[in-house]
């Protein structure tokens, strides 16, 4: 079973081993590189299989403040990560489809969360439209390696 959990800067140990294949590791970054950014607008959260951590994401509160095209009340959804052993099992596509309710309960003041995606990783694009992700149609063109589809799902009906 695929649930998500909060968890803090003190957990660190429990998703050291984490670890996306080299070439996805562009996208989505390090578990290193998450930890170490000093922002305080970022909370973690653990993907967990049957209670153990199998993948990783960050919402960021102050989205906005690096992205203009986020809305004054939307959350960004960051670095997501499911461990390479773990890929190919069904684990995103269950992470992602998990993430509006618990999203909606972690933030119940966020109106919605928004992502990008880089227009060179069509498989991730597929997993957040799987998930109820809608493509806006917009392109950011902020980002280190290509253009990338902005994405969002509303967390209120």
């Amino acid at each position: 079973m695929i649930r998500l959990q909060p968890i803090g800067h003190k957990d660190r140990d429990r998703v050291n081993h984490i670890a996306v294949l080299p070439e996805q590791e562009p996208f989505c970054g390090s578990i290193a590189q998450h930890f170490d950014d000093p922002r305080p607008n970022f909370d973690f959260h653990v993907v967990l299989r049957d209670d153990q951590p199998v993948g990783f994401f960050k919402i960021d509160r102050d989205y906005r403040a690096e992205y203009p095209f986020a809305l004054p009340d939307e959350l960004g959804l960051r670095g997501v990560m499911i461990d390479r052993r773990e890929q190919g099992k069904g684990t995103g596509k269950a992470a992602m489809a998990a993430l509006l309710p618990y999203l909606s309960q972690q933030y119940p003041q966020a109106s919605s969360v928004a992502l990008t995606v880089n227009e060179v990783n069509p498989l991730a694009r597929a997993v957040y439209l799987a998930a109820g992700f809608i493509d806006t149609g917009e392109m950011f063109h902020g980002g280190r390696i290509s253009a990338q589809h902005i994405m969002r799902l509303a967390l209120k009906g």
